[in-house]
């Protein structure tokens, strides 16, 4: 009995303790914190509208071309004798420059040949004037009015003439052709490509080189016929003093580095193309390797050039994130006050990535909605949210209506990036 009691014993204290800790534990804990009722309503991103003006743009691109270029051929047939040092690919040259020259000594023979043609036509004329002098004075010494034009050697006089003109029409042709022996730059410009030496064979007409005009290169730009009317280019249009064309800013990497040069539209082409159906709007740049290049890049022939070309500035507009653009003309806007849904059908100008622009349908300073939203409808019950600057994100609170126009304002510091989606 001794021993069951000693067995016992100790159980029951283990019992009465833990019974006894459990009671002390309830009556001791504090009461835990009843947590506010989340409120109803989809959690929203917005941003404020506002007012500005609206500097419209047309974004193409195109490739850079010379206003002029040509491909260096002779006139006529020789052998080449002089190749000048500039004339190389990729140098540069000067107006009435001597590019090439074919041997002149066959040219120069036939220059000395119609030089005694003529001398010879010459002597022959003379004679025929002095014996048509004699001829007539023969005929007043007879006392003749009816003599033969061939007999005052009228035929004779006519043949001696035409055979002078025909002399010298031939010396001014082997005058020509020894001129031509050497082949000038017609234009400052720089050398494309070269494709003749010292020594070669040139056929009359055969390509020698090519060489452009650096004073003007052009950009040819496609667009669409409502880019046009955004710039409000007719499709006949050539810049002149009284209307110049729109400024056009080109971009382009060189050598690794961001280059930008400046030109302007100066003509539209003559048609539209019939397989895209846009219209290409030349734009040029002056002096490109010169005044008009980007520090030590110019804007060379090749390049393959982004443009942005200024269009009208329309003033006074209402500006809304791109994002909270919904189809072609709606946006959503969200009532801080009440928050409530509210969706707008607005009149839109225009709209790219950096804003939508509106005319009319919206007020400046409300909020319009960036975030996703599933299944809209106006009343819907919403929370309001709007990130500050400083990457803080302001919570209005429809339920407190104390403040005097936005409802209260709960600030927390939250991250940048994947707060907002995508508008649906």
């Amino acid at each position: 009995m001794g021993r069951l009691i000693s067995i016992l014993a100790p159980i029951g204290i283990i019992i009465v303790v833990g019974i006894g800790g459990s009671v002390v534990l309830n009556l001791i804990k504090p009461e835990p914190e009843k947590a506010d009722e989340a409120r109803a309503g989809l959690n929203v991103f917005a941003e404020a509208v506002y007012r500005g003006d609206l500097e419209l743009a047309v974004k193409a691109q195109g490739e850079v071309r010379p206003r002029r270029e040509i491909i260096v051929a002779p006139q006529i047939t020789g052998r080449v004798s002089y190749v000048s040092p500039d004339f190389i690919d990729g140098g540069f040259i000067k107006k009435g420059q001597l590019l090439v020259r074919v041997e002149a000594a066959d040219y120069e023979l036939a220059v000395v040949r119609a030089r005694s043609g003529v001398a010879s036509a010459e002597q022959r004329l003379a004679r025929e004037i002095a014996e048509a002098e004699l001829a007539v004075q023969d005929i007043k010494d007879l006392g003749l009015d009816d003599a033969s034009p061939l007999a005052r050697r009228e035929p004779q006089l006519a043949e001696a003439r035409a055979s002078l003109e025909g002399a010298k029409a031939q010396l001014k042709d082997a005058e020509l052709g020894l001129n031509r022996t050497a082949v000038y730059a017609p234009f400052d410009g720089r050398v494309r490509e070269r494709s003749v030496d010292i020594g070669q064979i040139a056929s009359a007409g055969s390509a020698l080189g090519r060489i452009f005009a650096n004073d003007v290169v052009e950009v040819s730009l496609p667009l669409d016929d409502s880019e046009m009317g955004r710039l409000g280019l007719p499709l006949a249009f050539a810049a002149s003093a009284e209307k110049p064309g729109p400024k056009v800013t080109f971009e382009a990497t060189v050598a690794g580095v961001p280059r930008q040069w400046t030109g302007e539209v100066v003509r539209t082409a003559a048609a539209v193309n019939s397989m895209t159906r846009q219209i290409n709007v030349i734009a040029e740049v002056k002096d490109p390797f010169g005044a008009g290049a980007d520090g030590d890049a110019p804007m060379a022939p090749g390049l393959f050039v982004n443009a942005t070309i200024e269009g009208e500035t329309i003033k006074d507009v209402l500006i809304a994130p791109r994002g909270a653009l919904r189809g072609d003309d709606q946006l959503f806007i969200g009532d801080a006050k009440s928050g409530k849904l509210s969706i707008r059908t607005v009149d839109l100008v225009y709209s790219d990535a950096s804003g939508a622009y509106v005319r009319s349908g919206i007020e400046a300073g409300e909020l319009a909605i960036v975030s996703p939203v599933q299944a809209p409808f106006d009343g819907m019950s919403i929370t309001v949210m709007e990130r500050l600057e400083d990457g803080t994100v302001k919570v209005y609170d429809p339920e407190d209506s104390s403040d005097t126009g936005t409802g209260s304002e709960t600030e927390a510091a939250v991250a940048a990036t994947g707060a907002e989606g995508t508008p649906q």
